[in-house]
């Protein structure tokens, strides 16, 4: 795929996924009455999870939309380091929220895993304010990009395995559906990670791993808010 091919791929799928967030955000919001009492904490949860990521997210791809638009990557390297900073804080709480909601679906209780996971928040907030993370640059430096986000990796795989360990055991397929998701969004995401900055073309896996987290948030809908049976094929593991 060529430079300006990639680049208006980018563009449209990065406009097209925030009028989808922030319309399911709206309609969510509108569309509240319709949950069922007992489930209306947790679909609360879901809608402040999902504006929280849409915030960050406005800021991130957002801005990669206006970058291009004022002349390309390189030339707007702060904007776009600004927006990797905004959706790199959203998103680190939405994995909170996403843990509390584990916390209030399957009436869990914080013991040393839970506490370690909300302990690699402010450890993870703490590297990102070093200066050596270059926020200014439109690549992540070598070392503390894949280092800062070693804390968001170990506070999504907490939630994953929270998800799919207690989603199996109750045969709730609305959340382990959003636990799969969970999976192939890290999937995705790990090789931009570690491989990008010397790899440009490997940022597209940024597409689908995006399209996971807008999955959860159509299963959320879906489930909680409609109350269908979104997944009714069973799976082999009940």
């Amino acid at each position: 795929m060529s430079e300006e091919l990639r680049m208006f791929v980018e563009i449209g799928f990065n406009v097209l996924y925030l009028i989808v967030v922030w319309t399911m955000n709206g309609v969510m919001s509108m569309q509240m009455g319709r949950v069922p009492q007992e489930d209306r904490k947790v679909a609360n949860m879901f809608r402040w999870a999902f504006v929280l990521l849409a915030l960050g997210d406005t800021g991130h791809v957002g801005f990669r939309v206006a970058a291009y638009a004022l002349g390309g990557i390189e030339k707007n390297s702060l904007l776009i380091g600004m927006g990797a900073l905004a959706t790199a804080i959203t998103v680190t709480f939405f994995y909170v929220v996403m843990l509390y909601i584990w916390k209030e679906r399957f009436h869990g209780k914080f013991g040393p895993l839970e506490y370690a996971l909300l302990a690699s928040v402010p450890v993870r907030l703490i590297v990102m304010a070093f200066p050596q993370n270059d926020w200014g640059n439109s690549l992540p430096p070598v070392f503390w990009g894949p280092f800062r986000n070693l804390f968001l990796v170990i506070l999504g795989i907490g939630v994953l395995y929270l998800y799919l360990r207690d989603s199996i055991k109750t045969k709730d397929r609305l959340f382990r559906w959003m636990g799969y998701c969970i999976f192939f969004s890290y999937l995705f995401y790990m090789p931009v990670i570690l491989l990008a900055r010397d790899i440009p073309a490997i940022g597209m896996l940024m597409i689908p791993k995006t399209i996971m987290y807008v999955a959860i948030q159509f299963l959320a809908y879906l489930g909680l808010w409609t109350q269908k049976d979104i997944i009714p094929i069973p799976l082999s593991v009940d």
